[in-house]
């Protein structure tokens, strides 16, 4: 594996924890959107807040490690997406500020009209930043993202039916593993209504991102030809055929109430068709570029590299223990201890 190929790697290695962490992250404020009025959701948002308040922050860090990984590694790359699509990232930019702004603040908040204001902001951006991600990654998929500073057009790069039905199938994505997630958090907490009406939400969000899974190959076919071809009949297919078998067995775990299982099913799932995505289009980076063209010069990658495993040993022990700690059971103390 040649250096280029390792930043690669690493980079694709983060965007999968930011999927899986920051996009459960997301869902769980589609959930808070969906819940209803104020004293009807009040058991759903309390479990949301509870189960992405003590790690929401550790979410996005992910994405900040992506944009340096790839400003680092593969400078005209990162240019050449920041430049053209910098519309739907500012309003990705934008979307995880209020979010986060918002959940602080409706916490906080002791009159009703503060926490109604604060939870639509949440919820609505987190309901509109996946979308935007999504569209990003679409627009990148369908070749819409030539090389050079700005070269793209800054709306139809990412107004088109590729980007359109990705943006849709992140935020799908990110309802359905929240949903999973929530499922799980809600029976560790001994709420069995909860969570089964979560469970029923993790069906239904399932069930219709297969959907649109499906819509999405229909799309490529004929808007991303080549890709279409590499993730049905080329090199990919393994890793698509994993995310649906994955999927498949994520619905009958999720039937059968295995809620810790179908943690790892529903990831394999995403994992799938992430990977998938990048084994089809890779050595090619942009249209015209390929790794070798775009990565930074040996020196820098060598550094970056050596940096990045240093770093490795002291956060991912640290987010291990972030995590653990709180999917512990909750153990009431006492009499004794009280």
């Amino acid at each position: 594996m040649t250096l280029a190929q390792a930043m690669l790697a690493v980079l694709w290695i983060g965007i999968s924890a930011y999927v899986l962490f920051g996009g459960a992250d997301f869902g769980g404020g589609v959930w808070d959107l969906l819940a209803g009025g104020t004293e009807r959701g009040r058991p759903d948002r309390a479990l949301v807040e509870h189960s992405i308040g003590p790690v929401w922050e550790t979410n996005h860090v992910w994405l900040i490690f992506v944009l340096v990984v790839t400003w680092t590694g593969l400078p005209s790359v990162f240019a050449a997406i920041a430049s053209t699509l910098y519309i739907p990232l500012t309003l990705v930019a934008l979307g995880i500020i209020a979010r986060g702004a918002a959940f602080a603040f409706r916490k906080a908040s002791t009159e009703p009209w503060q926490q109604r204001l604060f939870g639509a902001t949440f919820a609505f951006s987190s309901l509109v930043t996946p979308f935007f991600l999504g569209t990003v990654a679409g627009a990148i998929a369908s070749g819409r993202v030539p090389p050079g500073v700005a070269e793209g057009d800054l709306l139809s790069s990412w107004l088109n039916p590729t980007s359109l039905v990705s943006g849709a199938l992140a935020v799908g994505t990110a309802a359905y593993l929240a949903a999973v997630y929530l499922t799980r958090d809600a029976e560790r907490g001994g709420d069995t209504e909860l969570s089964e009406r979560f469970r029923r939400r993790a069906l239904a969000a399932g069930g219709t991102v297969g959907v649109l899974s499906a819509a999405g190959l229909a799309v490529l076919r004929a808007d991303a030809a080549g890709l279409f071809d590499e993730l049905t009949s080329g090199r990919a297919l393994p890793l698509l055929a994993v995310s649906i078998a994955a999927g498949l067995a994520s619905l009958a775990l999720l039937w059968r109430r295995a809620y810790v299982a179908v943690r790892v099913t529903a990831a394999l799932a995403v994992l799938g068709l992430l990977w998938g995505w990048a084994l089809a289009q890779y050595p090619r980076l942009l249209p015209g570029v390929e790794l070798d063209d775009a990565a930074a010069t040996r020196s820098v990658l060598a550094a970056s590299l050596g940096s990045l495993a240093a770093g490795a040993l002291l956060l991912l022990p640290s987010l291990w223990w972030l995590y653990t700690t709180f999917q512990r059971e909750h153990v009431p103390p006492r009499d004794s201890e009280k």
